[in-house]
């Protein structure tokens, strides 16, 4: 998830994912902050590490990577854009319905979309049992080690736009991007 209220701010940095906030009421009408006015610098700087995140990744994993973190993180917001991007992207709604469930469903993702939601399970979830080795080898099994860092950077990206979401109130669907 990235939010903007300027669209040439996010073509300027390759960033392919925009939020619109709500002008004036904050956050979808929530009367709570719109972060993007009230901590400018901080939000243009966060727009940056998502682009720079998302470099070299296929786009479906990225996409797969933010619904998991979105799922864990129960962000409605993030998950209801990143599930349209993923559709826009060409995703199917089979593997769609199964990212919440992949550990059941694994003959729908590749060993290596495997790796990353193992990964992205765990540094999402990190307070519980830190990451552990085995998911740290599978998911370096299966990208080199800039891969790896940009994989690291983007699940460390969509926790923190889930919490922005979050904490500023969000509503899911209010997505005003074009």
């Amino acid at each position: 998830m990235v939010m903007t209220t300027n669209t040439n701010t996010a073509a300027t940095t390759g960033t392919t994912t925009t939020e619109a906030t709500t002008a004036g009421a904050g956050a979808g009408g929530t009367g709570r902050i719109d972060f993007a006015k009230a901590a400018p610098k901080v939000f243009r700087a966060l727009i940056g590490f998502d682009a720079a995140a998302r470099e070299g990744l296929d786009p479906a994993l990225v996409e797969l990577i933010q619904i998991r973190a979105s799922h864990l993180n129960h962000c409605a917001y993030c998950l209801h854009m990143h599930t349209n991007d993923a559709r826009k992207a060409g995703e199917s709604e089979d593997r769609l319905h199964m990212v919440a469930v992949w550990r059941e469903a694994r003959h729908f993702f590749t060993p290596r979309e495997q790796a990353a939601l193992a990964l992205t399970e765990a540094v999402t979830r990190v307070a519980d049992a830190g990451v552990p080795d085995d998911v740290y080898a599978e998911a370096a099994a299966h990208f080199d080690d800039a891969e790896l860092g940009h994989v690291l950077a983007l699940i460390l990206t969509i926790n923190t736009w889930n919490r922005v979401a979050l904490s500023t109130g969000k509503v899911a669907g209010t997505d005003e991007r074009r």
